[in-house]
């Protein structure tokens, strides 16, 4: 097996390596239920997802929502996925054979994703992939979330890589942009929550599954 020990390989979470939409859909509709509105249904829900938990929030309760009642409906949503952030969650096919994969090539893996961090890693200990990993960044972690790119440089630096050996892999236009802005490679795949976006924002490379990437880094 190739070595791969000077990669830097930088993974969303949501989308990407989970599938999470029926866990985030209930706990958004939870929050708008708590708010007094009805139930949104559950593709509306998972175009909101990507930019973070207040963001996804604001965008499910509607521009004309005060931010008092968006704040009370955030944190409501967080205490619920925090108790129901495992109920359906889990990893793509092939996830976790190709991590395994990475992992005894020698790559050094992160994850860098928008949702809190500490969930973050909680659905990463529960579906056993943080061994594999040497760090997990969430949208709490840096003052700014993606597509900026303190979260790439500050992953880069810990591990001593530089940036044409380090790729950001993930299902939206803001996973690219972030790559972009840190000036590293991008990946875009094909499975996920906004894989549209992509045709707007093309990745470096594009692939239809995780083990696809892992052959093309491999040769």
């Amino acid at each position: 097996m190739p070595s791969l020990s000077d990669l830097l390989l930088i993974f969303d979470l949501d989308g990407t390596l989970i599938d999470s939409r029926l866990d985030l859909a209930h706990a958004v509709n939870a929050a708008r239920i708590h708010t007094g509105r009805p139930e949104l249904d559950h593709p509306t829900i998972f175009s909101y997802v990507g930019n973070g938990a207040p963001v996804l929030i604001r965008r499910a309760l509607g521009d004309a929502a005060p931010q008092s009642e968006v704040d009370s409906a955030l944190e409501f949503f967080l205490e619920y996925y925090r108790h129901h952030a495992v109920d359906y969650t889990e990893l793509y096919p092939g996830v976790r054979e190709s991590i395994q994969q990475l992992s005894a090539s020698g790559a050094k893996m992160a994850v860098l994703t928008n949702k809190p961090v500490r969930i973050s890693k909680f659905i990463l200990d529960h579906l056993d992939l943080s061994p594999a990993l040497f760090q997990v960044y969430g949208g709490n972690s840096f003052a700014q979330k993606k597509p900026h790119p303190v979260g790439i440089d500050t992953l880069r630096a810990e591990a001593g890589v530089e940036r044409d050996k380090t790729w950001m892999i993930g299902d939206s236009h803001v996973d690219i942009e972030t790559a972009r802005n840190a000036g590293v490679a991008s990946c875009g795949i094909t499975w996920g929550f906004q894989p549209e976006s992509l045709q707007r924002v093309p990745p470096d490379v594009l692939v239809d599954t995780l083990g696809e990437f892992v052959a093309q880094i491999m040769r």
